[in-house]
Order: structure tokens, then C-alpha cells, then sequence
């Protein structure tokens, strides 16, 4: 996956909108945000809850690693772009969303589903 690729997957979240965090790209819901796009370095960083990001690392762990000290351990997790496939990238950036939504815009969006 591209940089690209992670920008029109993240907008198309409900409520999702890109801004700019420490230089990089982010993408947030409710004002918070819920990923960070590190364009140079082909990943993004996800906040995770952590039992997905245990999950995804114990699956994965080419594409998704945790990043070190306190933010790791609240979820914030890696996914190297480079052999990431879409359906993974999709099913990340929604888990993500899913942690970072407020629960008014999540209890909609699952019943649109």
C-alpha cells in the first residue's frame, strides 16, 4: 500500500477528517486523532486498542509492532506500508476508528451497517 492509498481509506471513515500532527499527515474523528501517516517512512501509526494491537502484532508482526514506552502500551502501533495488503490497511484504520470515535458517531455507523 502507498501513502495514497492510506488517505482514501482513512476519509472515507464516517466523520473522518486529515489534519497535521508533528509535521505528518493525521487523520482524526471527533477531534482526535486516530492515525498518523509518516509519508517518508512508508507506515502509518494507529491508535489501537491494546487487545487489537496485541492481536494484529501476534498475527503480523512483519507489518504491525508497537511503539516503544507509554504511547505502545496505550496502542499506538506501527504498520509498515510496504507489504501491508488492502484488506489489512482497511480492517486497521476501522479498529482504529472504532477506538477513537466518540460512541454517538460509532453506535450510527453500525446502524447503517
Amino acid at each position: 500500500m502507498l501513502p495514497e492509498d492510506v488517505r482514501i481509506l482513512a476519509l472515507m471513515l464516517p466523520g473522518t477528517v486529515a489534519g497535521a500532527h508533528s509535521g505528518n499527515p493525521d487523520f482524526r474523528v471527533g477531534g482526535r486523532v486516530l492515525a498518523t501517516l509518516w509519508v517518508e517512512e512508508a507506515r502509518v501509526v494507529l491508535r489501537l486498542a491494546p487487545a487489537d494491537q496485541a492481536a494484529l502484532c501476534a498475527a503480523e508482526p512483519d507489518l504491525f509492532t508497537p511503539l516503544d514506552g507509554a504511547w505502545g502500551r496505550r496502542g499506538w502501533t506501527n504498520l509498515d506500508l510496504d507489504l501491508c495488503a488492502e484488506e489489512t490497511l482497511r480492517d486497521a484504520l476501522l479498529a482504529a476508528w472504532g477506538m477513537t470515535a466518540p460512541p454517538e458517531l460509532r453506535a450510527a455507523y453500525v446502524d447503517m451497517a
